[in-house]
């Protein structure tokens, strides 16, 4: 049941993406940016994290999650190492996800020889 929830809800947020892509003329940069900073918003009001628990990886998996993960970051770090935690917060807590991102991006480079649209 749990996977078919997280298939679910990471789904409607593709679609809510997909809607806006088709119906606005936000740039895909543009909705990447409102996806992270809306997570970070939903973390600072306390809605995401039982968002989170419900929807398990729908929720954690997609843009919005980043934002989320980047503000708990950012607030633990505060909490604990002060106003320089507002600077090491989001890279400690991303460190993970970002580099298996860079990773994974060069090895299918490597595979599929990406070309430059002219």
């Amino acid at each position: 049941m749990n996977y078919l929830l997280s298939f679910i809800v990471g789904g409607a947020i593709c679609v809510i993406v997909q809607i806006l892509m088709d119906n606005t003329k936000l740039l895909p940069g543009r909705i990447m940016v409102i996806l992270v900073c809306t997570g970070a918003l939903l973390g600072a009001l306390g809605i995401y994290e039982p968002f989170e628990k419900w929807a398990a990886s729908g929720a954690t998996v997609p843009l919005l999650g980043f934002g989320n993960t980047l503000f708990k970051g950012v607030k633990d770090a505060i909490d604990s190492e002060g106003f320089i935690g507002l600077y090491k917060g989001g890279f400690t807590a991303s460190a993970v996800g970002i580099s298996t991102a860079l990773l994974w991006g060069y090895i299918a480079s490597l595979i599929f020889k990406p070309k430059m649209k002219s």
